[in-house]
Parts: C-alpha cells; sequence; structure tokens
C-alpha cells in the first residue's frame, strides 16, 4: 500500500466486485475507505468461497482488505439518515461515494448532492438503463462463450471462469472517481458518474477491434482452441509431461523460441515454401501455424522442462507453466517473494498472503496490506470521528438498533 491518496475519504456502500473493487483500488493507494453495510451483513458477505469450517466469506475480505467498516440499519429511516449524512458529510477530501445501489432511492444522488452540493457519487450499474446485469450476462451478449473452448465444441458456450468485466469495471470506476474528483478541485462543481457493467464491456471489445472485424466480414469469430488468434501461442507438451504455455508475439520473442528448438533451419523451408516470412507478421503465424505447430511441438516434446527453462529465460521468450491454483498460491515468485503481498492474519482467523496496491512506485514506500474489517468494526470510531456524534448519540443509536458493533464471523 501507499500514501499517494492519503486525505481523501471515500464512503462505499456496495457488494459484489465492481464497486468494492473500485473502494479497494483506492484504499492500496492510501485513502480512506469506510464502508457501510447493513447489520448482519450485505448479499455478498457470506459469499463463497468461504472460510474452511466458518461462514466467512475469503471472497469479501479479499475486496475489503483495509477499509473501515460500520453496520447500519439500513431498513430503518434513521438508518438510511445515517447513511446519507455518512456520505455527505463535510471534510475537504471527503465527499467521495462508491456505489452499486439502485439510480432511485434513499442514495439517489440529487438527494445526497443537496445534502453536499460538491459531492461525487461514482454509481457502478449493470446497464445504463438501470436494468441488472451481471459479468456472466454481460460476457454472454458479447459472444465471448461462442469463442471461447475447443475449436470442435460446435454451438455451445463456454462461460469463463474470471469476472473479467467486473474487474475492468472496478478498475475503471476508480480511474472515473479520481478524474472526476480533479475536476471539482479545478472547478468546485461535484457530479455524478455512471459506470455501467454492460457498456465497460462492449466498448472493451470494440477497442479490441472485435466488433468491427464481425461487421466487416458478416460473420461471427471462430473458435480457435488453445491457439491465440492472430498471433503464435498454444499449450505444448514438454519430455517430461509437462504443459506450458508459449507466445510469440515480437520479432525477439519469435527468434529466440527458433534458436532455443534449434529451429532456424526447418523454419526457413517452410517459409520458401509458404513464400512468406514470419519475422515480421505475427499474423502470418497464425495463418501458417498448421506448419509451425507440429514443428514447435516435435522440438518442445523431445526437451525436459529443466532443460527449456533457462534457454528461453535467456532467449527472450514468453512463456509459462500451467499452475493449479494452489500452485500459484506456493510459487515464490508469483506470491512467496513478491513485495506486493503481505502474509497477515484476517478475521476469519486465517492467515494468508494479501495483497497491497499491484503497482509499483519506485520511489515512495511501500507499506504492507491491512486486514478486511470485521463487520462493524469502526462503527463507534466512524461515527465520532467522522460525524462528530457524542459517546450519548451514538449509545442511543446503539441501543435503538440503528448502528452495531462488531459482528464475529
Amino acid at each position: 500500500m501507499y500514501d499517494v491518496l492519503q486525505g481523501m475519504r471515500a464512503v462505499e456502500g456496495s457488494s459484489f466486485i465492481a464497486a468494492p473493487l473500485c473502494g479497494l483500488y483506492l484504499t492500496q493507494l492510501g485513502a480512506e475507505v469506510i464502508r457501510f453495510d447493513q447489520i448482519g451483513g450485505g448479499p455478498d458477505y457470506h459469499r463463497w468461497p468461504l472460510a474452511p469450517g466458518t461462514d466467512a466469506s475469503l471472497y469479501w475480505e479479499g475486496l475489503n482488505a483495509g477499509k473501515k467498516s460500520i453496520a447500519i440499519d439500513l431498513h430503518k429511516p434513521e438508518g438510511r439518515e445515517l447513511a446519507q449524512r455518512l456520505v455527505t458529510a463535510p471534510g475537504q477530501g471527503g465527499g467521495l461515494f462508491v456505489t452499486n445501489y439502485p439510480l432511485d432511492g434513499f442514495l439517489a444522488h440529487q438527494r445526497l448532492a443537496a445534502l453536499r452540493p460538491d459531492l461525487i457519487t461514482v454509481r457502478v450499474m449493470g446497464q445504463a438503463n438501470g436494468l441488472p446485469a451481471l459479468d456472466y450476462t454481460v460476457n454472454c451478449a458479447l459472444g465471448i462463450p461462442q469463442i471461447t473452448g475447443p475449436a470442435d465444441l460446435g454451438e455451445r458456450p463456454v462461460n469463463h471462469v474470471l469476472p473479467a468485466w467486473d474487474l475492468l469495471t472496478g478498475a475503471y470506476a476508480a480511474f472515473a472517481l479520481l478524474a472526476a474528483e480533479r475536476r471539482r478541485g479545478q472547478s468546485g462543481q461535484g457530479q455524478e458518474v455512471r459506470v455501467p457493467l454492460a457498456d465497460l464491456g462492449v466498448s472493451s471489445v470494440a477497442t479490441l477491434g472485435m466488433l468491427a472485424e464481425a461487421l466487416a466480414s458478416g460473420a461471427a469469430r471462430a473458435r480457435y482452441g488453445n491457439d491465440v488468434f492472430g498471433a503464435f501461442g498454444r499449450d505444448f507438451l514438454t519430455a517430461d509431461r509437462q504443459r506450458i504455455m508459449v507466445m510469440a508475439m515480437t520479432p525477439r520473442q519469435w527468434r529466440g523460441l527458433l534458436e532455443a528448438l534449434e529451429l532456424r533451419t526447418e523454419v526457413a523451408q517452410i517459409e520458401q515454401e509458404c513464400g512468406v516470412s514470419f519475422e515480421r507478421d505475427e499474423g502470418l503465424r497464425f495463418k501458417f501455424r498448421e506448419r509451425l505447430i507440429p514443428a514447435v511441438a516435435s522440438a518442445i516434446a523431445a526437451r525436459t522442462l529443466a532443460t527449456l527453462q533457462p534457454l528461453f529465460d535467456r532467449l527472450g521468450v514468453c512463456w509459462s507453466p500451467y499452475l493449479t491454483t494452489l500452485e500459484a498460491a506456493r510459487d515464490p515468485a508469483l506470491v512467496g517473494q513478491n513485495p506486493i503481498f503481505s502474509r497477515i492474519r484476517q478475521h476469519s482467523g486465517l492467515s494468508y498472503p494479501v495483497s497491497g496496491a499491484p503497482a509499483t512506485l519506485p520511489h515512495a514506500e511501500r507499506h504492507a496490506p491491512r486486514r478486511a474489517p470485521g463487520l462493524g468494526e469502526h462503527t463507534e470510531e466512524v461515527l465520532a470521528q467522522v460525524l462528530n456524534l457524542s459517546s450519548g448519540e451514538i449509545g442511543r443509536l446503539h441501543d435503538a438498533a440503528v448502528v452495531a458493533g462488531p459482528l464475529r464471523p
């Protein structure tokens, strides 16, 4: 974690992935992020994966590391008013709200802005028209499941496992919040920024040329299995039955691959027969992959991973072994010796590596990430320090069950 955003205070009312991820990224760069939740937890508080033998969500812990938590009964009018006051609390670094609550209701921007005119609301949405959407429904509407999976699968879709649109939307929401905050610093004006998941998804595939490709060709892209579209890349088996992914997108990567596998002469013969040069054009490597892949597969199959690894690394080949998630978690380079991780004890009782900021700022001090809060862990602190409530007022709110303190998993 870094102190780049120190002095910034954002309030988060959210669940699931994209909006909490926005708050997480702000936290990792030094902002104070206070999330409010329904007493007892919101709809994602017990979402899988869970800590073994408990109902504590490892998913929730991951997305909320380093934040502060206040538990409020949002079903009560006084609880909703308290959430509004928290979002619009005074202070130069405050007035920033991240949410995926609906457009209308007690957290509508126009209602909140009446309490603080310079408020910035970043609202993660499903669709721009207010209708719901989740990562899987966005993905299927973009045609991605129809081009994922083995080439001989036919028309059966393959849903992805990684919530790509949620992750991109969360990152874009953090970027949009900082852009709006910069504008507020120049003009003094707040605003609502809406970031629909569906728009982020379709914008992304359009940016990659996929929509233009379909319109220009009049056809959807075909499935290519593990072959990387438009470049040379796929999985191969070594002599000791280790599966590796090998890519060659740049001329240097291609030259390194040929040198490591001693394939220059054989590939030159293929080039002569086909009347092409693979050195500069990655598209040609894809077009003629049926000629190239058997040669590369045979050369890799004749060598062990221990033989290939130093050669590939020395010659700049882009490659990676296939690891399970457990193997990745135990990998020294990825996790164990990676400075973005620190092993800390979470509220669930488990100790495991927790990620700080993925960015590296060479001239700034990197601090260890903080654990996720217990639900309601900071209720009294937030009420006293942000809303300036007296101990008597806080006690009354507890007695009326409008707020709650820490909830054990």
